[in-house]
């Protein structure tokens, strides 16, 4: 152990000191974490966030308060603006993925992040690094396909977060209203398409100029848009985000394209690329122009996932959405 990091330890322990266990009746908690078990005897402090949809699962629930700050979102210009006001005050201790050292000083007893979302398969912050500080970490679900066989991603990842942040901070009601809530929305989605919903060819434009970088089937926009009545033309792809080539874009004629906004290149300008690519020239979507734009906040795992299920099926079956005279509304209701 280097002296700078000795420094940054025991600075951790005396927080640790100064901080009261809390909720001991609902503890210890034991919950699964990607391949992990990981067991709490009392709810965190000073618990710090990776990313915009790991941040806002932390203040939706209740859990600013017991945060020493987050990382990772102003680096990647991922924010809306009213994600700012309510974070304002809470200090952001590293604008893209922090370091060792720098969660160490921040006393952070708990890191919410993910594989790719804060942390990287062999890098220098990962469950095991943490732990030798003191540090628990929880993983996001979706991102557990970085370091182990998982199944197409779906809602299921989301609401398994959810439930098990509510029981790390003894906030399980909480944690389940907000999952009755976003499948409420997302019901209501697939009630208003129906069973035999004719499903739209869509391909996911996250970025990228000589290859793009895209959603696979691990990636948590495939069960977004199956939700909204469509198909990722990528769910093939036993990968979550990744590169392809414009030549697998072209042979699989998207009718569609989702526009994830957020970084400096703007969503327009993403358009406009895609409009001007001659490549892309005779596939459907260019061709038609049917761009929709999901904010990054809603296009990865988080409590914004219905507002994108909600976003890309009026993107795609606008007539589904749209309102019936009110003699048919009658008829429809057998009065």
């Amino acid at each position: 152990m280097t002296a700078r990091i000795a420094r940054f330890f025991f600075t951790a322990l005396a927080f640790a000191a100064l901080t009261p266990v809390a909720y001991a009746g609902h503890y210890p908690v034991t919950v699964r974490s990607c391949n992990r078990n990981v067991t709490f005897t009392h709810a965190p402090s000073r618990a710090v966030s990776n990313d915009v949809n790991l941040t806002e699962m932390m203040l939706r629930l209740g859990l600013r308060s017991r945060m020493a700050g987050y990382t990772g979102i102003d680096g990647w210009k991922t924010a809306q603006p009213s994600l700012h006001d309510e974070l304002s005050g809470l200090p952001e201790l590293a604008l893209r993925y922090p370091s060792l050292e720098t969660l160490v000083a921040s006393g952070a007893d708990l890191y919410v992040a993910g594989w790719n979302y804060g942390m990287r398969v062999g890098g220098p912050i990962t469950p095991t690094t943490l732990a030798r500080f003191g540090i628990a970490s929880y993983e996001l679900t979706e991102s557990c396909a970085h370091v182990m066989p998982r199944p197409a991603a779906s809602f299921d990842d989301v609401y398994n977060d959810l439930r098990n942040l509510g029981a790390i901070f003894d906030v399980d009601a909480r944690a389940h209203a907000l999952i009755a809530a976003m499948q409420a929305r997302i019901d209501a989605v697939s009630r208003t398409l129906g069973p035999q919903v004719e499903r739209t060819r869509v391909f996911v434009y996250d970025s990228g100029e000589d290859k793009p970088f895209t959603a696979g089937a691990l990636a948590m926009p495939s069960a977004l848009i199956r939700a909204a009545g469509g198909k990722n033309v990528m769910d093939d792809i036993a990968q979550s985000w990744t590169q392809v080539s414009w030549e697998s874009v072209v042979a699989r004629n998207p009718q569609a394209i989702v526009i994830v906004d957020y970084g400096a290149v703007t969503a327009d300008q993403k358009i406009q690329f895609l409009i001007g690519n001659p490549a892309l020239a005779n596939v459907d979507a260019v061709r038609s122009r049917h761009f929709i734009v999901v904010h990054y906040d809603a296009a990865t795992p988080g409590v914004r996932n219905a507002d994108a299920v909600e976003t890309i099926a009026h993107g795609l079956h606008l007539a589904a959405f749209a309102p019936r005279p009110a003699a048919a509304e009658q008829a429809a209701q057998g009065r």
